[in-house]
């Protein structure tokens, strides 16, 4: 994907400068609230603590807290640029450990090239973290800081540079040896790259079974080979080779596996083709590998490739494992990171690749048949059993070494409490976004003259997600992609004003509203005149020349909506329209029904809204839970609305008795499963509920707005259900990134309803 400057620049800037933030996990909003958060309160905890040191995991955040810590002396990629320059990286992996394994995480940026400085500095912070992860600093010297801060620390210490990269490629390296035939103690290794990543794989390769005469390490002057003096260090000595071979090129020959740690396109095809047969190649050098995946498979057929890339089969990516390494051994308060644990997580995700894939994995990456084998050695990085996987085999060797605080018993339960933390919100955009990849939609956006359309628009091109169509006029949207230098490949520019098809979208449009009250001049004055051009967006989706339309940028909700409700057909089991907003919140997703159209739908009609919205759950491979709210609790209020949903309910178990359905309960009954599972066990809702159907308009409306604007809730939507094909309105503040979410649940239905006919 082709990311500009600008775009990095005005994503780590925007709002709230870049892309941390801390929030508190408890109330504090009144006086009695900050006496128990401070003083006087606050001297309790204290007091226990100093007592009971390790009591500060239960009083504190610190059994959650990862410092990341860095120098800013070898930054991905770019190398020395400092610790200030750095910080940028080091909260994006803050990021990832909190997107992954809801670790929290303070990112500490040190301005010393001085080992030592780093050793003191990061000692004296050890009452404040569960865990230290040393990043992006240079070789040799974080083989030694990383080596003392373990014999001086009690919690976990990690240099993801050195043992991501191992533990995840040395879960590869043994699922492609199985798949070559060959033995890992016997296979030839060729290292190129002899710093922290390097050194660390050959080592943690050697405890998992290859033969440390078997491994030839090679860094920018050739080979390291014993009585080699030139750049040399204790390091490189300790994987010194007794070969022949002093160039890279002449290392390849004969070698069952190649581990690129270096830099792009160092390997040439002629190299790949010396190896033994049954190759593996690991070009993990980002974002070129030292030779290109197209030009490996051409070189040898029977070669297993793997690259640092998410565009290529078998993705060695870290993110594999350190979320995932460090949430195990934080829930067991482990004193350090051993190699058992290490290995536990390669081999937990070595064994994993070997499990039946999920539908919901597949379905996340394009559908494509994912299973064990050549193009399928390790799991894929959005896999989200890698955290039930990995976490709980860490945490079991952590025990099993000895240097677990808090053992664990029962490990069902844990796997539960893992699954909690992140819950389905945090999955459901990228779930969307990875079933709409590939599939490259027609989407028509009847606002194409506005900057942000255009901006989506292309990310959507990159992405491969959608081909879009954008209305209005041909030098005024041309006009305004170059000004904000948009790259335009791949759209389609339509002026209503002009198109090919102008007579017969009129001609089609007076047919279907002539008994409407439109006459033929209407007709076009609509299509081709009208202030919006919502109307002219729905014909094409009706002809056929779209598969979907987005609107609503800059219209308000009844301008967008009717022209489609007025010219896209129902379903042909719907009765009417209704919409669904996806609201997500405290790490909880809900579906909201109805929010926009039905203003006080009669019980059928709740039934129906009901049905559609569960249809629409299941598209994201989600399971829906339906609970039909009101001011009642199964009949303990009667009055005409609450009679209405208990109404809806007893259609729902009589025509749809395989739902999970129920009510009338009122909002609190949904939402605290405690409530609904003590006080009415009856209910055939065995489950908290994640769909929500509100009696009237008011309520939906009122409910998702106020979540939005004062409850924290991400909203997507609406969504249109019940119209044969895809209509989506947009917030008229939306961003673009609200804009890329609706487009893509867009063409997921789009393809959905395509492969149904």
């Amino acid at each position: 994907m082709k990311i500009t400057k600008n775009e990095a620049l005005e994503y780590h800037s925007k709002g709230r400068k870049g892309k941390i933030e801390v929030i508190p996990t408890k109330a504090c909003t009144t006086q009695r609230d900050l006496s128990l958060a401070y003083t006087p309160g606050v001297a309790d905890p204290c007091l226990e603590i100093a007592r009971d040191e390790s009591l500060a995991y239960e009083y504190t955040a610190k059994g959650n807290l990862v410092a990341v810590v860095s120098n800013g002396t070898a930054v991905l990629g770019l190398g020395d640029i400092g610790p200030a320059a750095g910080k940028p990286v080091m909260e994006g992996k803050g990021v990832l450990f909190k997107r992954f394994a809801d670790i929290d995480v303070f990112d500490i940026e040190l301005n010393t090239k001085n080992p030592d400085e780093i050793i003191k500095c990061v000692e004296l912070l050890e009452p404040t973290f569960g865990g230290i992860n040393l990043e992006d600093i240079k070789a040799p010297e974080c083989f030694y800081i990383e080596d003392e801060l373990k014999k001086k620390l009690n919690i976990p210490v990690f240099h993801d540079d050195q043992h991501g990269t191992a533990i995840i490629s040395g879960a590869a390296i043994l699922n492609a040896c199985e798949i070559a035939g060959k033995k890992l103690s016997e296979v030839k290794i060729v290292f190129n790259g002899a710093g922290a990543s390097a050194i660390s794989c050959a080592r943690l390769y050697i405890k998992l079974g290859a033969t440390k005469s078997n491994i030839v390490l090679c860094d920018t002057k050739g080979v390291v080979y014993k009585g080699r003096t030139a750049g040399m260090n204790e390091f490189k000595e300790e994987l010194a080779s007794d070969t022949t071979a002093r160039t890279l090129e002449e290392a390849f020959v004969g070698a069952d596996v190649f581990v690129g740690l270096s830099s792009g396109n160092c390997v040439t095809k002629e190299m790949v083709k010396s190896m033994a047969p049954n190759p593996i190649v690991f070009a993990m050098a980002n974002p070129t590998p030292e030779i290109a995946y197209e030009d490996a498979i051409e070189a040898r057929s029977d070669v297993i490739m793997a690259t640092g890339r998410s565009d290529y089969p078998n993705q060695i990516n870290n993110v594999l494992g350190f979320p995932f390494i460090f949430r195990g051994a934080l829930d067991v308060r482990a004193k350090a990171i051993t190699e058992e644990m290490k290995l536990a997580a390669s081999y937990a995700l070595a064994a994993l690749a070997k499990e039946e894939v999920p539908d919901l994995v597949r379905k996340a990456y394009g559908g494509e048949d994912i299973r064990f084998g050549r193009e399928y050695i390790v799991p894929k990085p959005f896999d989200p059993r890698v955290l039930t996987w990995v976490a709980p085999a860490v945490a079991k060797a952590a025990i099993e070494a000895g240097v677990a605080g808090k053992p664990i018993s029962d490990w069902e339960e844990y796997k539960e409490q893992l699954l909690e933390r992140l819950g389905v919100s945090r999955e459901i955009i990228r779930r969307i976004i990875h079933l709409a990849q590939g599939k490259m939609k027609t989407i028509v956006f009847p606002e194409g003259n506005q900057v942000k359309i255009l901006k989506a628009a292309q990310i959507l091109v990159e992405m491969k997600i959608a081909k879009p169509i954008l209305l209005g006029n041909q030098a005024e949207i041309s006009d305004l992609i170059e000004k904000n230098n948009i790259d335009a490949a791949g759209f389609t520019i339509v002026d209503p004003e002009s198109y090919e098809k102008q007579a017969e979208y009129i001609d089609e449009f007076y047919k279907l509203r002539q008994r409407k009250g439109v006459t033929r001049q209407e007709a076009q004055r609509l299509l081709l005149k009208h202030r919006h051009k919502n109307y002219f967006a729905s014909m094409m989706v009706h002809m056929g020349d779209a598969s979907a339309m987005i609107a609503g940028l800059t219209s308000h909700y009844p301008e967008t909506i009717r022209p489609a409700l007025e010219v896209i057909k129902l379903q042909p089991d719907a009765k009417r329209a209704s919409g669904m907003y996806i609201v997500m919140v405290k790490n909880r997703v809900y579906f909201f029904a109805d929010t926009t159209v039905n203003v006080d739908p009669t019980p059928e009609e709740l039934a129906e809204i009901a049905v559609q919205t569960a249809n629409t759950v299941k598209r994201f491979n989600i399971e829906p839970v339906i609970a039909m709210l009101s001011y009642s609790n199964f009949g303990s209020a009667p009055g005409a609305q609450s009679d209405k949903v208990k109404k809806a309910v007893q259609i729902l178990h009589q025509n749809y008795p395989d739902l999970m359905a129920d009510g009338e309960m009122q909002a609190d009954t949904a939402t605290v499963p405690e409530i609904l599972m003590q006080d009415y066990p009856f209910a055939k809702v065995t489950k908290r509920p994640n769909v929500l159907i509100f009696p009237n308009l008011d309520s939906g409306n009122i409910a998702y707005k106020l979540l939005a604007r004062i409850g924290g809730a991400t909203v997507v939507g609406p969504i249109l259900q019940g119209l044969s094909k895809p209509v989506y309105v947009l917030q008229k503040d939306a961003e673009i990134d609200d804009i890329i979410n609706v487009a893509a649940i867009a063409v997921v239905e789009a393809h959905d309803k395509e492969k149904s006919k």
